[in-house]
């Protein structure tokens, strides 16, 4: 099995998944290559939750100018991950 570290890049943190948060459903950016049945291992094992859905989007390049040079943003995955009503919620700002 993979490091669930590598699998979970890091939690997108937006104005709209702030108020998808009250519902329990969090947003990260995952490994291109992982599925839902890893990501939701990952998960599990890293805050000790018990996650209900897993529902992922691949987010396309988009091209992107600076000056007379042009070029494209790197692909990436998302991950919406739902939690069970009786799992804690998780804290991204516990040091904040």
């Amino acid at each position: 099995m993979k490091n669930p570290r590598d699998i979970i890049k890091r939690p997108v943190i937006t104005e709209r998944t702030s108020d998808m948060m009250a519902e329990k459903k969090y947003v990260f950016e995952v490994d291109l290559r992982a599925n839902k049945t890893e990501i939701k291992q990952a998960i599990e094992s890293i805050f000790k939750v018990k996650v209900t859905n897993v529902n992922t989007m691949r987010m396309p390049a988009k091209p992107k100018r600076y000056g007379r040079y042009s070029g494209y943003t790197s692909e990436w995955k998302k991950a919406i991950v739902s939690l069970s009503a009786d799992s804690k919620e998780l804290e991204f700002f516990e040091t904040v």
